[in-house]
C-alpha cells in the first residue's frame, strides 16, 4: 500500500501534468499509465542522456530498435512461454486475485497484521497468516491452490484468432538483441568486446498492479547487453557497475540512496 507521502507525490504528479491514469475519462485501466505534458519531456530527457553516455559515446556500443512482437519460436526459445510465469492464487468468495506468497505491498492486510510483516522480506510469516487477511466479502479470503499464470500478453497476428497465429507483447527488450545478434556483428564488423543497447516498450501482464508507475502492465525499459570473453566477464561486470552508479550520479542523485541488489533464485524472472 502507498505511504500517506507517497499518495502526495502522486497527487502532485497528476496535477503539474506528469502522469495521469490511462483512460481515466472511462474509469482508467490499472497498470497503464500516460505521460502528459511534463512527464513526457522528463521521460525523453532521462533516454536521452541514457542513450547519449550509454552509446553515442562508446565506440563499442551499437544501437537497435527491434519490434515489439516476435515470432512466437522466439519466446519458446528463450523459456519465456513455459517459465515466465507467477503463482497465481483467488479468492473463492470476492474473486480476487494475488500472486501466491503475497508481498504486503499489495493487500491492504491491516494494520495490526502489519506490525507482523518481516522487514527484511516484506512478506508475511508464518505461511498461515496469509488467510488472516481481510475479505471484502466479509471474514477471511479462502484461497485457491495457487496455479502457474504467464505474464505475456497474447495477441494474434492476421485475420484468424487459433493457435497458428498466436503471438506475444514482448515481456522485455532483450529478446530482439538476441535474435539479431549476427545480422549486427556481421553489418558492423564487430569484435569482443561490445555491447547492444536498446531503448522501447515492453508488457507484462502483471496479477497484481500498484506502487504507481514502479509496477505496470505497459512500460519501457532502457538496456545494454553486453558481449565479452567469458574469461574478463567478472572485470567487465564491475566497470560497468562503476560506469551506471557514475552516470545516476551525474544526473544529481545521491550515492547514499543507490545501491547494488544480488536478485536471489525466488526474486528471478523466470
Amino acid at each position: 500500500m502507498l505511504s500517506s507521502k507517497f499518495k502526495k507525490v502522486v497527487s502532485l504528479a497528476k496535477r503539474r501534468g506528469f502522469v495521469y491514469p490511462s483512460s481515466e475519462l472511462y474509469g482508467g485501466l490499472s497498470g497503464f499509465w500516460d505521460f502528459g505534458p511534463l512527464g513526457v519531456e522528463l521521460k525523453n530527457n532521462v533516454k536521452r542522456e541514457w542513450w547519449r553516455a550509454i552509446v553515442w559515446e562508446k565506440e563499442s556500443v551499437v544501437g537497435l530498435d527491434s519490434t515489439i512482437i516476435h515470432n512466437p519460436e522466439v519466446w519458446e526459445a528463450s523459456g519465456h512461454t513455459k517459465h515466465f510465469a507467477d503463482p497465481l492464487v483467488e479468492c473463492k468468495k470476492c474473486h480476487k486475485r494475488f500472486v501466491d506468497g503475497r508481498k504486503v505491498d499489495q493487500v491492504d492486510i491491516g494494520e495490526e497484521m502489519r506490525k507482523r510483516v518481516s522487514k527484511k522480506t516484506r512478506t508475511i510469516s508464518p505461511k498461515k497468516e496469509f488467510v488472516e487477511m481481510a475479505c471484502g466479502k466479509g471474514g477471511i479470503h479462502e484461497f485457491t491452490e495457487p496455479k502457474m499464470f504467464n505474464l505475456m500478453f497474447k495477441t494474434y497476428v492476421g485475420p484468424v484468432e487459433d493457435e497458428a497465429s498466436l503471438a506475444y507483447l514482448r515481456p522485455e527488450t532483450a529478446q530482439g538483441i538476441f535474435i539479431n545478434f549476427e545480422n549486427i556483428v556481421k553489418t558492423n564488423r564487430l569484435k569482443l568486446p561490445f555491447g547492444i543497447a536498446q531503448i522501447g516498450k515492453a508488457f507484462r501482464n502483471e496479477i497484481t498492479t500498484g506502487n504507481f508507475i514502479f509496477r505496470s502492465r505497459e512500460f519501457e525499459q532502457a538496456e545494454l547487453e553486453w558481449f565479452c570473453n567469458p574469461k574478463d566477464a567478472d572485470k567487465w561486470f564491475k566497470k560497468w557497475q562503476k560506469e551506471r552508479i557514475d552516470w545516476y550520479l551525474s544526473l544529481g542523485m545521491k550515492r547514499k540512496s543507490l545501491r547494488f541488489h544480488e536478485h536471489k533464485d525466488k526474486e528471478r524472472a523466470h
